[in-house]
């Protein structure tokens, strides 16, 4: 198959619809998992809230790491999809190992194995997105990538609670269940997705942590984004909002699926939008959309108030996810375009760590409401440095 068969709806190639279906049944199987985990861990196999955490801690780190080099090696061997397989492969190979868990550290074992295979597969994947994407339609690309991922995100826990149901209560049924989606996943990465032209591999013998020296353009982009997720921390204080605002345990999970709902709905349009007419006031508008999110949490009273701006921090997620991946894309040439997002990647997963922690802080010792002032007051500045400073690579369909 040509590696720019397009389909003839949208206009992009196959091979980018494939892709975001491996997005859409990877990230069904990850949170069918990831809904059920911290009550499996405590209340079925013993572990400490301390341990949940450190499974979380540890597994975030990991990915991380691992997201710094996949780019690098993809890079090196001039070949994206053989990484891309590699991490998929273990994320779905963790499934089982959930299911069968008689104690803490299997499951650790387990989140490990998808980690690492998450952040095998991130770079290499965003890689093959930028090398399947037409001229002039790189935001629809990763908009349409990016909102078929969030799809997988909201259906996910919405099929954990069937089967919970349908299983009368089994969570390691449904370990099990969740292994399906991952296996497709797999096979329409092997099947049906092309290995682009191969980007010239870089010729020096030095070793893989040695870094090509990336352009000015990309650092200016690395930095915005850094701030950006500097200013947003994890949606799991906005779960912990709602959950203080009187939202009970059993609806918790809707937090979760309004807010991915929120990213399906914008991510498409926004990427599609940017190929007309730029990227630049697009990003501006995402980082608006979040400074009235926060604002909605610190002023919210009722578990409703929190839905409807767990919805409104989906949509800034959608906007800005695709749109910052086609900045780096356009800010840097196919032969280390896998690098970049590896480096980016790690950057804001570690400003993502750093913020998250802060926002900690801030609500134990402030309060829930001071949390989300801060966010909106971090995200202002966002604002200001993007309106001061054009992305160089912020022009529409690059």
């Amino acid at each position: 198959m040509n590696d720019r068969q397009k389909s003839p709806r949208s206009g992009l190639p196959r091979g980018i619809w494939a892709l975001g279906l491996v997005s859409l049944f990877m990230d069904i199987s990850s949170e069918m998992i990831d809904a059920l985990l911290p009550a499996f861990l405590v209340g079925t196999l013993g572990a400490s809230v301390a341990f949940v955490g450190l499974v979380e801690g540890l597994g975030e780190g990991l990915a991380n790491i691992v997201k710094l080099f996949s780019g690098r090696i993809s890079d090196r061997i001039g070949r994206r999809k053989p990484l891309a397989l590699l991490g998929y492969g273990l994320g779905t190979v963790s499934k089982p190992i959930f299911a069968l868990a008689t104690g803490p550290y299997w499951v650790l074992t387990a989140r490990l194995s998808d980690r690492f295979g998450k952040g095998m597969r991130g770079a290499p994947r965003d890689a093959l997105v930028a090398a399947l994407a037409p001229e002039g339609k790189r935001g629809a690309a990763f908009g349409l990538r990016q909102s078929l991922d969030n799809v997988g995100a909201f259906a996910g826990p919405l099929l954990a609670l069937l089967f919970l149901s349908l299983f009368a209560g089994d969570m390691r049924a449904v370990f099990w269940v969740a292994a399906i989606p991952g296996l497709g996943a797999l096979a329409v990465l092997w099947l049906a997705v092309p290995e682009p032209s191969h980007p010239k591999p870089a010729p020096a013998p030095q070793p893989v942590w040695h870094m090509p020296k990336l352009p000015p353009a990309f650092w200016i982009v690395f930095g915005f984004g850094i701030l950006v997720t500097l200013a947003r921390f994890s949606e799991a204080f906005v779960i912990l909002r709602a959950q203080d605002l009187g939202l009970s345990l059993l609806h918790l999970p809707l937090v979760l699926v309004v807010m991915n709902a929120g990213a399906a709905f914008s991510a498409y349009p926004a990427g599609v939008i940017s190929d007309r007419i730029g990227r630049h006031g697009l990003l501006l508008a995402g980082i608006g959309v979040l400074v009235v999110a926060d604002v909605f949490l610190a002023l919210a009273g009722s578990p409703s108030m929190a839905l409807v701006a767990s919805g409104i921090w989906g949509l800034h997620l959608g906007m800005m996810s695709g749109l910052l991946a086609a900045e780096i894309a356009a800010t840097v040439p196919d032969e280390i375009r896998g690098t970049a997002f590896g480096v980016f990647n790690f950057g804001t997963g570690v400003a993502l760590i750093l913020a998250s922690s802060v926002a900690g802080l801030v609500w134990e010792w402030i309060g829930p409401a001071a949390t989300f002032w801060l966010g909106g007051g971090l995200s202002l500045g966002a604002l200001a440095l993007g309106l001061a400073w054009r992305p160089k690579g912020a022009g529409a369909g690059r």
